[in-house]
């Protein structure tokens, strides 16, 4: 059985513990700042309060956390090509629902889903999820579609790379462009200092996302295994040919 490569257990110790930062971060600010999230709120409201509190879990935890650690599956679980799939296919599942989740979560304010679809951050967050849902659906049919050739399944296999790490990217810069938009309405609607703790976390949260996604694509992108997983073969009249 292969091994990970040395040079990546570093890799995957300070993406699990920034991981973890960025969680304990997002979790702390919405449950400690909930005026951030509702101003002025009553009772009849807390429904509302939920709402968008729940956004940035879903988006941040359950989309690009979850995400990001399925990319990295391929790089330390242990066991066949199989299951390594097996789990990736799940936790992108999961991931994608999560998204969905927390986009809905967006539109369940009193001003409707129009209203809350006119920012950058918003139209990203859009292209992201269908982008991502996409490359789910392309991964299910091309990877675990029995009757799929191989020779296809290997030309679809850089793209789904490439859209793979496209798409984790798209989806940490939607976030750090909502963490802008909703400090740059605290400080300018609501008088929130910059130098205060709830602009420091969201700072703080900010910078942990581009460490976090800096992380798990260069370990994407580093060699994987000790092992050649990929070995070229030379049939008998000179012609060359790859297994894996």
């Amino acid at each position: 059985m292969a091994t990970v490569t040395p040079s990546l257990v570093p890799l995957l110790f300070f993406a699990r513990i920034s991981g973890f930062a960025v969680a304990a971060l997002v979790i702390f600010w919405a449950f400690s700042f909930k005026s951030s999230f509702l101003p002025h709120s009553s009772p009849q409201e807390d429904q509302g309060l939920i709402y968008s509190a729940l956004h940035p879990l879903f988006m941040v935890i359950g989309f690009i956390l979850i995400s990001g650690e399925a990319i990295l599956i391929h790089r330390w679980l242990p066991g066949s090509r199989s299951l390594k799939k097996s789990v990736h296919l799940c936790l992108q599942g999961v991931a994608l629902a999560s998204g969905i989740v927390g986009i809905w979560t967006k539109f369940q304010g009193k001003k409707g889903m129009v209203a809350n679809f006119y920012s950058l951050h918003s139209w990203m967050g859009l292209i992201c999820i269908l982008l991502f849902g996409a490359q789910w659906l392309m991964g299910f049919l091309s990877f675990w579609h029995r009757g799929e050739v191989r020779s296809v399944r290997l030309r679809v296999l850089p793209w789904h790379i490439f859209l793979g790490l496209y798409t984790y990217g798209l989806a940490v810069a939607t976030a750090e462009t909502g963490l802008l938009e909703k400090l740059t309405f605290l400080q300018t609607k609501r008088n929130v200092s910059k130098h205060c703790t709830e602009s420091m976390l969201v700072n703080s949260l900010g910078l942990g996302l581009a460490l976090v996604s800096g992380i798990v694509i260069l370990a994407a992108v580093s060699p994987k295994y000790q092992a050649l997983q990929s070995k070229l073969i030379y049939s008998s009249d000179g012609k060359k040919c790859m297994s894996s």
